[in-house]
């Protein structure tokens, strides 16, 4: 077990410099960013001087360097477009970006498995329905607490996380959906499902009990592998909505060339990737048995 763990640390380390390459070199040739940041009156002399206190006059290897080692303890530089250090300007839009994201993924469980039980049971049945009068773009008030800003404590803030939260949620719910009631099916073909309905238990009790508690397993594994999905997708969603989160700040930097800001993001959602595989892969080893004893069998 021990082993495992340290071999998908090393490759996830693996991973992230992967990722630190592929990033600096896209966003490095993406523009001039010094064009964003002064006028076009500006001279040769000052444009140099510009470039020179941000370092793009070094050698591309030495600014690679540099970055990876800054990086590594979360300092990604100055923004280009704001002149403030993207860490803080993360750390900022984070907790808009994961609250929509967890309240996205939290919808997409509960209905996903509501919907997938339901047509897993009812299976011949059809069941949709679309409301909704309620803020199509902004976060609504905030509670700041600590460095973590919240729309959670505030009517407002409350009713403008539900539209983006359900449409962010859409895709996964499906997934989970579909899921749940492919898992619910086979189990409820399997014998012991039969030997409980033979001892006389409640239908309720067979289904809730008994056959989603077994589905929940890998249902469970899969909505955590998908939310680093969705904090990926929520670029779009925090376009349509204009919620004021990392996704949206990444679109700006775009527009505005703002290299640090992109290389920044992509890291850090990189990041979240690799760490939510590696804590699934650990969890559904102590979670399931064979899969332990498997790892733990000599090659």
């Amino acid at each position: 077990m021990l082993a495992f763990t340290l071999r998908r640390a090393l490759q996830a380390v693996g991973v992230m410099i992967a990722v630190g390459i592929i990033a600096f070199s896209m966003f490095r040739f993406a523009g001039d960013p010094v064009n964003q940041m002064v006028g076009i009156d500006t001279s040769a002399a000052e444009r140099e001087q510009v470039r020179k206190s941000l370092g793009l006059d070094e050698p591309v290897p030495v600014q690679f360097v540099r970055y990876f080692v800054n990086a590594a303890q979360f300092k990604f530089g100055i923004s280009y477009q704001f002149r403030q250090p993207v860490a803080s300007l993360l750390m900022d839009r984070m907790p808009a970006t994961l609250e929509l994201a967890t309240c996205a993924t939290i919808l997409a469980m509960v209905f996903g498995i509501l919907m997938g039980v339901y047509s897993a049971l009812r299976r011949d049945s059809f069941l949709a329905k679309i409301f909704g009068w309620l803020p199509s773009f902004g976060r609504g008030e905030v509670v700041r607490i600590g460095w973590w800003t919240t729309g959670l404590l505030t009517i407002s803030g409350l009713k403008a996380l539900i539209m983006p939260s359900i449409t962010l949620g859409l895709f996964q719910m499906t997934l989970i959906m579909r899921l749940v009631r492919a898992e619910m099916l086979e189990v409820l073909r399997t014998d012991y499902i039969r030997f409980a309905r033979a001892r006389g238990l409640k239908t309720r009790a067979i289904h809730f009990g008994h056959a989603l508690k077994n589905t929940l397993v890998p249902v469970i594994t899969v909505a955590g592998l998908q939310f680093g999905s969705v904090i990926a997708f929520a670029i779009i969603t925090e376009t349509v909505f204009q919620w004021p989160g990392m996704g949206l700040m990444f679109v700006q930097a775009v527009q505005n060339v703002d290299i640090p800001i992109m290389a920044a993001y992509l890291l850090m959602v990189s990041l979240i990737f690799v760490t939510i595989n590696l804590v699934v892969d650990i969890l559904y080893t102590i979670v399931d048995p064979r899969l332990r004893s498997t790892i733990s069998r000599p090659a």
